[in-house]
């Protein structure tokens, strides 16, 4: 058995010491969403898309509001059967840390829609929050300002007026859709 001098355990406790306080978990990529992100606004999307969100995920854009996954696989399984297309056509990303597990992205961008043979240009903001590599809110600001709720117009009541009916809009839409379900291939 070869004898290790007290240098070299020195050596070897003070690295591992060093290690163990410079941990730091691998940074999350944007790159391993966007392509999904792309896939349900293009209307292509697969179940494994919806992989990025966490099981309590919320989406909300100005309107709809779903809760949990299965809903938001019928608001964008849903672009299909009102659009003959769309898809995100130009868009520019921003990747902000909040803290350790905890990112912020904001996707600028441009959405094209195609609504009974007229086409529709749409500017907006997506941000998505994400905790330990999961989209846990997704909201979609068109034209960049942010969705209505009682917290960001003047008259309350009008706000929860409109919250309302953007939840009113999704479960509409998730029963229409089928409560989530994937299409058949």
């Amino acid at each position: 058995m070869a004898k290790v001098s007290q240098a070299k355990r020195d050596q070897l406790r003070e690295l591992c010491c060093k290690e163990a306080c410079e941990y730091s978990p691998r940074k999350f990529n944007f790159n391993d969403i966007i392509p999904h992100i792309l896939h349900l606004y293009g209307s292509c999307a697969t179940a494994r898309d919806f992989e990025i969100y966490a099981p309590d995920a919320s989406f909300e854009d100005p309107l709809m509001c779903a809760k949990g996954v299965k809903q938001i696989k019928s608001a964008f399984y849903s672009l299909s059967k009102v659009f003959s297309e769309s898809r995100i056509v130009e868009y520019s990303i921003e990747e902000n840390v909040i803290s350790p597990g905890k990112q912020e992205i904001l996707i600028d961008n441009k959405q094209h829609y195609k609504f009974l043979g007229k086409d529709i240009d749409v500017i907006s903001l997506i941000k998505l929050y994400i905790v330990d590599g999961k989209v846990v809110r997704h909201e979609d600001w068109w034209n960049k300002k942010p969705l209505l709720s009682k917290e960001t117009v003047k008259l309350p009541l009008f706000g929860r007026l409109v919250e309302m009916t953007r939840r009113g809009s999704m479960l509409a839409t998730h029963a229409m859709m089928r409560f989530g379900k994937d299409p058949t291939v």
